[in-house]
């Protein structure tokens, strides 16, 4: 027996709702959370049509050959950036007016393991052996409403389609737990004799990695408290006569105690390196994670959180890299700015109505609240109101500093910004990050740049 999907009904109206106009397919994510004996499916979202896509597709009949993966690849990066804690892009669908064939199947393949791939690159997180590899692929009939659902391990490229079931509820996401934080970062990054001729990409991503072995390796207060990693979330919590947990609150608080000390078996040795500058982050981060209501482990929860750390605080530093190469920042001013400040986005979440998860997107403070709208709106196909937009950080939550001293003291690292930081905009639309991104993806960025991440 193949795994089970549990979806949301509205994830089949909006699927049954896409109109083909004339194209020979559609095609998008699918959105959700993985657990031992089911997968939960809360949102799907179609890929957005390049301009001269839309344009061609009216003149001919595009067949499935023509897909995109590198678009299709582009769009997932960018909606992964969207969710929260415990939210996966699960797999992928395909709408068509004929019914299900070895080209639609062989087509899936290909964009579910391009899917993965491109997402698993960006990640400072691995999977763990007991989580489920299998990814999902959907085609959906349109002209008769069929669902063709199947399965793939991640793993294993060559693996062959596993049947799987497809079954629709209502109110799926209604009453999921919450999980909140608040995480103070400080990572000072050395740049050696070596690293300074990296790019600053590249040395941030390397101090991220050994950051992330912290975040993995803390301690997690739940409500203040330390629980068995076996134990169900819900513990504890009221029953109702019918015998179902009554959850008087469905968010809980989570306190990050990271470990300062060695234990007394472990050893350590100090290097001494020659630097030329540093790279910090510094500051406060607002975390939230979220996770299905079927007796959730308590080792689940802290994993979903555990992500969502990694996940915002990598996300941030990679939306910054796209937007000094989108701007076009000259690498020299860079390498001779003795001290430069660049603001960094603030997180912004927004409900999926009918439900207690949301999801969320970055902006800086000279972006306004109808950008962000129409970035949800273009990146996730759902419309959404701007006074639903809940602003997690305040603007000058985080800021980039930069430097270049051949003696650069290490342990200066609590340098305020200037009043008037150097503003940059980032532009998050898909249609102008996919190619520019691509076509400046070998120019070399300082790597003297010091950030300065800390919160107001």
């Amino acid at each position: 027996m193949g795994r089970t999907y549990i979806v949301e009904e509205t994830v089949g109206q909006y699927l049954s709702n896409i109109s083909l106009q004339g194209k020979a397919f559609v095609s998008g994510l699918l959105i959700g959370q993985c657990s031992s004996q089911k997968d939960y499916v809360i949102l799907a979202t179609r890929t957005p049509p390049k301009e001269e896509q839309d344009e061609s597709s009216k003149h001919s009949k595009a067949k499935l050959d023509n897909l995109d993966e590198e678009w299709a690849t582009e769009h997932a990066n960018q909606v992964s950036r969207m969710l929260p804690g415990g939210l996966l892009v699960l797999g992928v669908f395909i709408i068509t007016t004929l019914e299900m064939g070895n080209e639609f199947q062989n087509t899936l393949h290909r964009l579910v393991f391009a899917v993965e791939k491109s997402m698993n690159k960006k990640r400072l997180w691995n999977f763990t052996d007991e989580e489920v590899s299998e990814r999902v692929t959907l085609h959906f009939c349109s002209s008769t409403k069929k669902t063709f659902c199947r399965t793939y391990d991640i793993h294993n490229p060559k693996s062959s389609a596993k049947p799987a079931d497809w079954k629709y509820q209502n109110g799926l996401s209604a009453s999921w737990l919450s999980l909140e934080c608040t995480v103070y970062i400080n990572i000072h990054v050395p740049l050696s004799t070596t690293s300074v001729s990296y790019t600053l990409e590249k040395n941030t991503k390397n101090g991220l990695i050994h950051w992330a072995k912290q975040i993995e390796n803390s301690i997690y207060l739940i409500n203040g408290q330390v629980k068995d990693e076996d134990c169900d979330l819900l513990e504890g919590q009221k029953k109702s006569s019918r015998g179902n947990t009554q959850a008087i609150n469905h968010s809980f608080d989570v306190r990050v105690l990271t470990q300062l000390l060695l234990n007394s078996d472990h050893r350590s040795t100090a290097t001494v390196q020659i630097c030329s500058g540093s790279v910090n982050l510094k500051g406060a981060v607002k975390c939230r994670a979220y996770i299905h209501s079927n007796k959730p482990k308590v080792k689940d929860a802290v994993q979903a959180m555990k992500r969502d750390i990694l996940n915002t605080v990598a996300d941030r530093c990679e939306i910054l890299f796209e937007d000094l190469l989108l701007n076009e920042i000259p690498e020299k001013k860079v390498m001779n700015s003795e001290k430069e400040f660049h603001i960094l986005p603030h997180r912004v979440f927004v409900p999926i109505p009918g439900s207690t998860v949301m999801l969320c997107d970055y902006k800086f403070g000279d972006e306004s609240a109808e950008e962000i709208r129409d970035h949800f709106i273009e990146m996730l196909d759902h419309m959404i109101q701007i006074e639903d937009l809940e602003i997690a950080e305040e603007i000058n939550t985080a800021c980039v500093s930069s430097s270049m001293n051949t003696e650069a003291s290490l342990d200066n690292t609590d340098d305020e910004p200037p009043k008037q930081p150097i503003k940059t905009t980032i532009v998050l639309k898909i249609q102008q990050n996919i190619g520019v991104i691509a076509a400046f993806a070998v120019a070399a960025l300082a790597a003297g740049i010091s950030f300065h991440y800390f919160s107001d």
